[in-house]
């Protein structure tokens, strides 16, 4: 258990908090057209001011590639968590140096500054130690609460971490709660939903799965795989070559724990990888050969969606089928919607779940959407978070 922004007094300090603030941008105008991530960070920004903190905010926007870059600047960001928070946000235009320590020294009880994009530094991604201690220098504690960054060892994640005093904020600590205490000591049935393209990327988080779950339901791309090992023809559909292996030993180690792992018994399939191709549902044991499945069939999803209704605690990671294309959305829309009539415990594991439920009106019936998805997904797997080791235990 790490100690928590509550574990600690705050009251006329100086605290760097990190968050996730790296929202998507309107390319013509520049606008934050989805706020989610700025929201989750008002609880612990909050607290922090009505607590008397002095409130030093660092986080990323975008992949900057050589230095400051002005169409990913935090200035937008830093008015919108103004409005949020109803507090005013003080923008400066560094991350270290002289400037941004005399605003910090600067700073009240109560009142919040935002740092520039951290990632303008390329020493923030490489962990570099001396750019940790400069940002560092800035406080006298450290909050994580950014989840989705937690898996990146970098230097406003981790290597602050090694100077300052280091808790979680409420959101990390929500994630590590939701989260863990489904893998840990989960309501059963248990069943775990993937999607997404590749088993390879994948085969950590279903090896863990496989020793926890009841019931592993496989659809997306990769469950194209899964058919071809065992033994059907797929057509054109996505083929992870490299994962057949990997999906053929899952299969019988699925079975040999008594895990039942759901596959497609019908796909939408179409001829071209375009939302207007010609598509028809066929059996996934009578895929046509010049054609691709791009969604899972009506037959699957009353399977699956009889399985999802049937869980007491569910994990969802990864899109049913190509839900970017109307006509191909359906599969992810019936597992959205069956995870809103459960009753029990529904994690939807951030990325493109989490982006489908939104998109599909279903954000408000789920238990937990995740702020991170490359995060859960390792943290499902069981891979340690190096932003959430480097922090104090309780």
């Amino acid at each position: 258990m790490k100690k928590s922004v509550k574990d600690v007094d705050v009251r006329g300090k100086r605290v760097l908090v990190r968050e996730d603030l790296n929202v998507p941008l309107d390319k013509a105008t520049n606008e934050i057209t989805d706020d989610r991530r700025i929201q989750a960070a008002v609880p612990t920004v909050k607290y922090l001011a009505e607590q008397g903190a002095r409130v030093i905010i660092v986080s990323h926007l975008g992949r900057p590639k050589d230095g400051p870059t002005d169409k990913l600047r935090l200035a937008p960001v830093g008015k919108r968590l103004s409005e949020l928070l109803g507090l005013p946000v003080k923008c400066v235009s560094d991350s270290i140096g002289p400037e941004v320590e005399a605003a910090a020294l600067a700073l009240k009880d109560g009142e919040i500054l935002l740092l520039e994009n951290v990632r303008f530094y390329k020493e923030e991604e490489k962990n570099d130690p001396e750019f940790a201690k400069k940002l560092a220098r800035l406080a006298e504690i450290f909050v994580n609460d950014a989840f989705g960054t937690a898996h990146r060892a970098h230097a406003s994640t981790e290597g602050v971490a090694h100077t300052l005093p280091a808790v979680s904020g409420f959101l990390l600590q929500k994630e590590l709660d939701v989260l863990g205490g489904a893998l840990s000591d989960p309501k059963r049935p248990f069943v775990a939903i993937l999607g997404g393209a590749k088993v390879a990327d994948k085969i950590g988080v279903i090896k863990n799965l496989l020793t926890k779950v009841d019931s592993l339901v496989i659809g997306g791309g990769m469950a194209f795989t899964f058919l071809k090992a065992q033994g059907k023809e797929i057509g054109k559909s996505l083929l992870d070559a490299e994962g057949l292996d990997l999906a053929k030993q899952m299969l019988a180690d699925a079975q040999s724990r008594g895990v039942a792992l759901e596959l497609p018994v019908d796909v939408v399939v179409a001829d071209a990888f375009s939302n207007d191709a010609n598509r028809k549902v066929v059996s996934a044991d009578d895929i046509p050969a010049d054609w691709q499945g791009l969604d899972i069939g009506p037959k699957t999803i009353e399977r699956f969606s009889e399985v999802i209704k049937a869980g007491k605690t569910i994990i969802w990671n990864g899109p049913m089928g190509v839900f970017e294309f109307a006509n191909f959305a359906e599969g992810t829309r019936a597992v959205a919607r069956a995870m809103a009539e459960v009753h029990g415990t529904t994690i939807v594991g951030g990325g493109d779940s989490a982006a489908a439920v939104e998109q599909l009106g279903f954000a408000g019936k789920m238990t937990h959407i995740s702020t991170g998805g490359g995060a859960s997904l390792e943290f499902i797997e069981g891979k340690a978070l190096p932003g959430v080791v480097a922090l104090q235990d309780k």
